[in-house]
């Protein structure tokens, strides 16, 4: 399973972004998949999470500027970034749990984008 990532760049203060994540490979079945991001220097952290039938979850200081939605037809997620700020600056992620033939459950990751918003 191949979990691709798209739409990162540079981008000015106020600004929007829309990055896609798509998933290749054997899969039966994908639950939870979700947005994570990682800034120079520190840990990574969660930004958005949404499961198959729609529920989302989001880190308390991004609620309303990001937005987290998914086609399961397409096994892509989607993180719609608005107002974004230079502390939005880093590599965002997407993570998925997979269902996939001989192996079952397992969580797999994007080699991530970056997102670079300029003041």
């Amino acid at each position: 399973v191949t979990l691709v990532e798209s739409g990162g760049g540079l981008v000015q203060a106020g600004g929007s972004l829309r990055l896609s994540c798509a998933a290749y490979g054997t899969i039966l079945s994908i639950d939870a998949m979700g947005w994570y991001r990682q800034a120079p220097g520190k840990q990574r952290e969660l930004v958005a999470t949404i499961t198959r039938g729609g529920s989302t979850n989001y880190a308390d200081s991004l609620k309303g500027r990001f937005t987290i939605s998914r086609d399961n037809a397409k096994n892509t997620v989607y993180l719609q970034m608005n107002s974004l700020k230079p502390e939005d600056t880093a590599v965002y992620f997407c993570n998925a749990d997979v269902l996939v033939t001989a192996v079952g459950w397992a969580d797999y990751w994007g080699q991530g984008t970056q997102v670079t918003v300029s003041s």
